[in-house]
């Protein structure tokens, strides 16, 4: 009997340590797939990094920036006799930047900022177009509207392009900085195309 009880004591302390040895160091994470990493890494860093002053400078002065571009196109398109190229790029510049509103719009309250912050400096700067500026277009026609416009919309862009960079060099909101980068490649790209199109007019 003495025995059997050693033997089963034996059989029940092999068993646990065999149990021990497969379960593992409770402290050690279980190991993940380089993918299944990198997937994890990249959402926790878009979750976890604030949003610094550059970043909302970019996301609320970005907002009126694309406001106006979209006013100016609206004014265009309403004209008669327009380029056909010219009101195609009009449109092109609407639905691209109308979504992109949207997106500041929500980073902007996620971020507890009021939507309707005032950018007095931009008002001459940052290649927002003065309000006398404005209503020449609204007052021209036909040819005279389309030049206006490319003109007008090449400095517009050229200033965006240079919003973003300041937001890729100093911000630090992961999806704030991936759009600035898809602004500067887009709006330089329509730069030389209104180039193109002004000088043929």
């Amino acid at each position: 009997m003495k025995t059997q009880t050693l033997f089963f004591s034996a059989l029940t302390l092999s068993a646990m340590l065999i149990l021990s040895g497969c379960a593992g160091d409770p402290q050690e994470a279980p190991a993940q797939s380089p993918a299944a990493s990198a997937s994890h890494s990249g959402h926790s860093m878009s979750q976890s990094v604030s949003a610094n002053d550059a970043d909302m400078a970019f996301a609320s002065g970005m907002k009126m920036h694309h406001e106006q571009a979209i006013e100016m196109s609206d004014i265009l398109l309403e004209k008669e006799s327009i380029p056909e190229d010219i009101a195609a790029l009009a449109t092109r510049i609407k639905v691209a930047q109308s979504p992109e509103i949207e997106r500041m719009d929500r980073w902007l309250a996620d971020w507890g900022m009021s939507d309707l912050m005032d950018h007095p400096s931009m008002e001459h700067g940052d290649g927002m177009v003065p309000k006398d500026e404005i209503k020449a277009l609204k007052e021209a026609s036909g040819k005279e509207a389309a030049k206006l416009f490319l003109e007008q919309m090449i400095t517009h862009h050229e200033g965006a392009v240079d919003m973003a960079e300041t937001e890729i060099n100093e911000g630090s909101y992961p999806a704030a900085i991936d759009l600035s980068k898809d602004i500067v490649k887009s709006q330089n790209e329509e730069i030389q195309e209104m180039k193109q199109l002004l000088a043929a007019l």
